[in-house]
């Protein structure tokens, strides 16, 4: 089976805010192949940049785009695949936009094997521990504590059992700080798991003060509390913090996730479809088995990511995922097939590959059209 094209598509709402939503703007990526079969990714992150990467042409050694650089290839050795992608892109990648972009073609790569060998991608990773995850709802912080709590009913409504709250108006003064997380917390109920996401907006002393203040909450991570490349402050705030530090979604490629590992952060988020795809994903896991961290994948964008998260959580030893409540239709319709939310729970896709379809009515009505 190889490889005859590599197809970027650039999928955008109308009116794209500038809110921590990735739900907005997708560039969803097909591999098709000699016999029919196209496996389906995603890549979130800047989509005109990364098609742009999918696209280029051949150009001098390891400066090729990823469609110049896999048309021809045989679709066997996923491991193998990924390494010359990362190879003959490396004059310009190593790490940025060109590993994000090969993070969706290895999605579809992975589901295209699946495809063709009529097993699931959970199975492809080493097999299908359970058929369902359990969901967290992943949300920002309303506007007020009040409107912070109407939220968090909403969670408990849908019958989740953890809910995350981020961004927003979160991490500028203290008290109102704990006033969000207080709202959340009575709505929730001491039963109900509780996460928060700083959104990178304090240094190591600031963030160790915090995480005192929110300890008595029982949150079960502090969320990204520093800036992503703050490497010695995560090393100085994580063996002091009386709660677990989560830390990876702005991180790409197995050796981020050592860094972060060995800098001390208790629970790594990688994305899968920004970190460099799950031939990345299914690395950090045997990192995190070995260092005996908890890995939780990072999720907010559209049903493939979702798809693909919940393939590598039913593969290992993963027990939550992020599920993403946003209303734009390129996370509610794109997959036509959506994983839903069943008491707390998200069913892993059964079907071959990722086990989704895409809805071609709001792939053709949401696509940016070259002019």
């Amino acid at each position: 089976m190889k490889i005859t094209d590599v197809e970027a598509l650039h999928l955008r709402i109308p009116g794209i805010e500038e809110i921590a939503d990735g739900t907005q703007d997708v560039l969803v990526v097909r591999v098709h192949t000699d016999n029919g079969l196209v496996g389906v990714g995603e890549v979130t992150s800047q989509s005109y940049v990364c098609k742009a990467i999918v696209e280029a042409p051949r150009s001098a050694e390891r400066r090729h785009g990823l469609r110049e650089i896999l048309v021809g290839q045989e679709v066997e050795d996923l491991a193998a695949l990924w390494q010359h992608m990362y190879y003959h892109t490396n004059r310009f990648g190593r790490r940025g936009a060109a590993i994000h972009a090969i993070s969706g073609v290895d999605i579809a790569l992975w589901d295209l094997l699946g495809k063709a060998q009529d097993r699931s991608v959970c199975e492809l990773l080493g097999g299908r521990k359970r058929e369902s995850v359990r969901a967290y709802a992943s949300l920002l912080f309303g506007e007020t504590p009040e409107a912070t709590a109407q939220l968090a009913r909403e969670s408990v409504e849908q019958g989740l059992t953890a809910a995350k709250f981020g961004w927003g108006p979160f991490g500028a003064d203290a008290d109102n700080d704990l006033r969000h997380v207080q709202a959340a917390r009575e709505c929730l109920g001491s039963d109900r798991d509780l996460m928060v996401d700083a959104g990178c907006k304090w240094d190591a002393e600031t963030a160790l003060e915090r995480a005192h203040l929110l300890a008595p909450l029982e949150i079960r991570w502090l969320e990204e509390p520093l800036s992503q490349d703050d490497r010695q402050g995560y090393a100085t705030l994580c063996p002091q913090s009386p709660v677990p530090i989560a830390a990876g979604e702005g991180d790409v490629t197995s050796y981020d996730f050592l860094d972060l590992v060995e800098r001390g952060v208790h629970v790594i988020q990688p994305d899968v479809a920004f970190c460099g795809g799950l031939t990345v994903c299914a690395e950090v896991s045997r990192i995190c088995e070995k260092h005996q961290r908890r890995c939780v994948p990072h999720c907010f964008s559209t049903g493939i990511n979702l798809a693909a998260s919940l393939h590598w959580m039913a593969a290992t030893d993963g027990d939550l995922v992020e599920y993403c409540l946003r209303p734009s239709p390129l996370m509610r319709k794109l997959v036509s097939n959506l994983p839903p939310l069943v008491d707390g729970q998200v069913p892993v896709p059964t079907g071959a590959g990722l086990g989704i379809e895409l809805d071609e009515e709001i792939v053709n009505e949401f696509l940016v059209r070259e002019s």
